[in-house]
Formats: structure tokens, sequence, C-alpha cells
């Protein structure tokens, strides 16, 4: 199919649309979802458009048109209903975030694919290779905020629900035909849990920054306050906190220590307009940490040998696993579950199956091998 082909999608932007698209997607057991957001724009991130699809319709919801969208919490939490996405978990954490919303019964065409072990599980790659459909990646990365949304930025967020179904469908008799059904639905009941990081301050922001262990204690101080500055910039502004002042940026000043508008400027990736604008905040930022005490950042305890024996044995483990079945060594045991194990060190499998539980199939499966590999340290 040629996109010019696509049957028109309908655009909700008023009440009276909303409710008759709630109650069509209610009548449907099996529903595409999709998102588009605005984080690459705004310093707070908003769901701009929400896009759904059934067998037969295209729906494409401005978010920014209602104050209240509580009428789909019902079918995101309905677990008669499926919903389809791809790479469910972005989409699950900014829809909950935002919205309150809880999920049930999710389809997760990019983690079927993996766990097929496809090696190209885009969905730009999987529409070219399942139905021969191009998508022009261009607003993969495009204001979603902006009003009114150009024609061209609604058929890409069309594409992004249309063929789901579709490929739905033939991902999970792929997954029957290698017995890895049961995988794929525990894969699929995480996702709608997903343990995303919580919005960060922007202390802890400062601290996540790369290059910044290697400044000194009052570098550290003067890195601090360019962080509070940056972050109070981008909230006044409404811009994301890159967009304001690069991290590398930051790295420099707080090494080098500008004390002049013209040093301002001269600090790698800091334009004249940049410094014109922002330039005597970063001076103050910078002076202030110059006076400031030291800060300590925190530093997550090193797990000791024990441990880091166990997390190798299991990796080693792991990855000789997923060798033998064409997959991500993931698949085989999440990470997080792979740490979890490690740390708690469970010697029974009563013990081990606790720390399991909410990957059942893994541990019928795997169970055995994994205990034997935890006893096998101390």
């Amino acid at each position: 199919m040629h996109l010019d082909q696509l049957p028109k999608p309908v655009f909700v932007s008023q009440p009276a649309a909303l409710q008759e698209m709630v109650r069509d997607l209610s009548d449907h057991a099996i529903i595409a979802v999709d998102t588009e957001a605005n984080s690459l724009y705004a310093y707070y991130e908003r769901v701009c458009l929400i896009q759904f699809s059934t067998p037969e319709t295209d729906y494409l919801v401005d978010t920014f048109a209602f104050d209240d969208l509580s009428s789909l919490a019902p079918i995101f939490a309905n677990p008669d209903i499926e919903k389809i996405f791809h790479a469910a978990e972005y989409d699950v954490l900014i829809l909950r975030r935002e919205f309150d919303f809880s999920f049930a019964r999710i389809f997760d065409t990019m983690v079927a694919a993996r766990i097929l072990g496809w090696e190209s599980v885009g969905l730009g790659a999987l529409l070219e290779s399942e139905f021969k459909i191009r998508v022009n990646k261009k607003y993969q990365r495009a204001n979603w905020g902006l009003r009114p949304i150009p024609q061209e930025m609604l058929t890409y967020a069309q594409v992004d629900t249309h063929f789901l179904i579709a490929l739905r469908n033939q991902l999970k008799t792929a997954l029957k035909a290698k017995g890895l059904w049961h995988l794929a639905l525990e894969d699929f009941n995480r996702s709608c849990h997903p343990n995303g990081q919580q919005e960060r301050t922007p202390i802890e922001q400062c601290w996540r920054i790369k290059g910044m262990r290697d400044l000194g204690p009052q570098q550290l101080a003067v890195l601090r306050e360019l962080c509070f500055f940056r972050d109070r910039e981008a909230q006044k502004v409404d811009r994301p906190l890159f967009k304001v002042i690069s991290n590398k940026a930051l790295i420099e000043a707080a090494t080098t220590w500008p004390s002049t508008l013209d040093e301002v400027q001269a600090v790698h990736g800091i334009s004249p307009r940049q410094a014109r604008r922002i330039g005597r905040g970063i001076l103050a930022a910078v002076q202030r940490g110059k006076k400031a005490d030291p800060p300590r950042p925190q530093r997550n305890a090193r797990p000791n040998g024990n441990h880091l024996d166990r997390i190798d044995r299991l990796r080693r483990w792991r990855k000789n696993h997923a060798r033998n079945l064409g997959v991500q060594s993931d698949i085989i045991l999440p990470k997080d579950i792979l740490n979890k194990i490690a740390a708690e060190n469970p010697r029974s499998t009563q013990s081990l199956a606790g720390v399991m539980s909410t990957v059942p199939w893994r541990y019928q499966e795997y169970g055995a091998e994994i205990l034997k590999q935890i006893r096998a340290t101390k």
C-alpha cells in the first residue's frame, strides 16, 4: 500500500467526537495505540497526540483540545481489550505520568520482534520488511506541540498505528510457531508496569553528567550552581535543558570558571546569542560555586566480591543461552531480574521463586539452572 492510499483518519478535537471514539474503541477486542510528545522542544514534556486504530478506523486525538481525557482510562485498564504498542515503555510512562492511566493487556510489537531474534526491530524497519511501507523518518524528532499540526505529520502519526494490528497478527503466529508465546506474554505483562525513572531533580541530573567525576571538589560546587541556574532558566522559557546549555558546555564552564562575558562566549557550545542572553547568569552561578562548600555527590555502594561473582556467572550463563537461541541476552533474563537475583542470593527453589515472581515462565524454564549458578558462588 502506498501512503496516499491510507483511509482518511478521524481527527478528534471535540467532546462529541471523543465520546464517539471511546464507544467505538470499547466495542473492539484489539486496538493499536501510539503517542507523540514534545520532549525535544519543552521543559514540561506533554503528550501532544494520541493515536488509536481499529481494523476499520484510525483516530488522532488532539490532547491539547481537552481538559479531561479520563474517559480513555477504562480502555487502557480493561483486560478484555488488547492494546498494541510498538516500544510500549515510553508511551506507558508518559500516559501514566500525565493522565494517571493504568494498563492491562498490552501487546508490544518491538518486544515480540526481539523475542523472535529479528535484527531490525524499529517500527520503520518492520513496516518496510513486512508491508513494503517506507516511512519518512524526518518527523521522528518533530515538534508535536505545533498547532495546527501539518498534514504530513498527521499522516506520519496515522501510519504509526494503522499497520500495528496486522503486524501483531504476524508476530503472534511466529511466536506460537517457535514456542515463545508464553515468554512473550510474560514480557507483555511487564510492559504494563514499567520501572522508568521518575523526574530527576536538578542535582540528580547534575551528578549524571558525563565528565563530572573528573572535576575537583570546588569545580563540582561550580557545576552544581550552573545546573541549578540552567534548570531555572529552562523552566522560565519552557525549553529542554540541553537547548539552554549543553552538558559539555556546563563541564567546560565548571572547569575553566569564566569571569567575563568574552570568556563565557569562548566556552565551546555557547553561542554569542546565548552569551548575550544568559551570560551574566552563568557568571553569577560560577561565582556562587567558587564560594560554596564542595558537595559530596551520592555514589552507590559497590557490590562486594561475592555479589560481583554472582553477577558475572549469571551473565555468562545468560549469554550462552541467548547465543543458542539467537536473541539478545536480556530476552533470557531481564537485567533488573538478574541484578535482583545476584543481590538477594537465593539458595532454595522457594526463595528463587519469590525473587522471580514477576517472570514465572522464566522461573519454570530456567530456575534450576539459575539456582545452580547461584549455589556455585558464596
